[in-house]
């Protein structure tokens, strides 16, 4: 298993306060997995959550988005699909190179952009989204890491902004820190409401801790 050069400067660049070397480390892992090919986090289907706020009855008006580790493109696809106006990120080249091959040969237009998710500003992925979405990226991020990354997404978020957030709960996946309802409620009070959490059956197998997703809303 090899990482190349540039991509070691560039995460080291990124991550240069003592602090951060955790996220480095998390980073140069993910990558390194997705270059050997293992990655059993990809493929699973999409959510009945989200597929319920794209097309159900109370469905959102299409606008902007951005997927946050948008992996190989399955969400951010789906949503273009649908009228959206999409820009997936994700810190791993190859998933980005996967997800942008997927796009092509479903004639789908998605901007994919290689950038971290606590540094969403300074990467110039856009502002003012309608939509956000994460499909496990929250929670596998150290406390330094969850601040950060809470900041950005009200930096780039329109007044009134959608944010849905799946997650595992704590325990419920080995090597995957986890959060719950009482941290999600902690971390993004006051600048977004939880409009509605519940069990997300698609994600997970394991009724003992069971994912679970969370849509909140921007207040202004």
């Amino acid at each position: 298993m090899k990482i190349r050069i540039d991509d070691t400067k560039l995460l080291l660049h990124k991550y240069s306060c003592t602090a951060s070397v955790n996220r480095m480390v998390s980073a140069l892992l993910y990558q390194a997995f997705y270059r050997i090919g293992f990655t059993p986090w990809d493929g699973h289907a999409l959510s009945s959550t989200l597929r319920d706020l794209i097309e159900g009855p109370a469905a959102l008006p299409a606008g902007t988005a951005i997927d946050i580790g948008c992996g190989t493109g399955d969400s951010s696809i789906y949503l273009a699909r649908h009228g959206w106006q999409v820009t997936g990120v994700d810190v791993a080249a190859k998933a980005l190179e996967k997800a942008g091959a997927k796009a092509a040969a479903g004639h789908v237009r998605v901007d994919f952009v290689r950038a971290d998710a606590t540094r969403l500003s300074s990467a110039g992925v856009g502002k003012a989204f309608s939509l956000i979405l994460d499909s496990g990226c929250l929670h596998g991020m150290s406390d330094d890491a969850r601040d950060r990354y809470v900041a950005e997404l009200s930096a780039v978020a329109a007044p009134q902004a959608r944010l849905l957030i799946f997650a595992f709960t704590p325990g419920g996946q080995v090597g995957v820190r986890g959060i719950d309802h009482a941290e999600i409620e902690r971390r993004f009070t006051p600048q977004w409401a939880l409009v509605s959490d519940a069990d997300e059956s698609e994600m997970t197998n394991n009724p003992e801790h069971p994912a679970r997703h969370y849509l909140l809303q921007r207040r202004e």
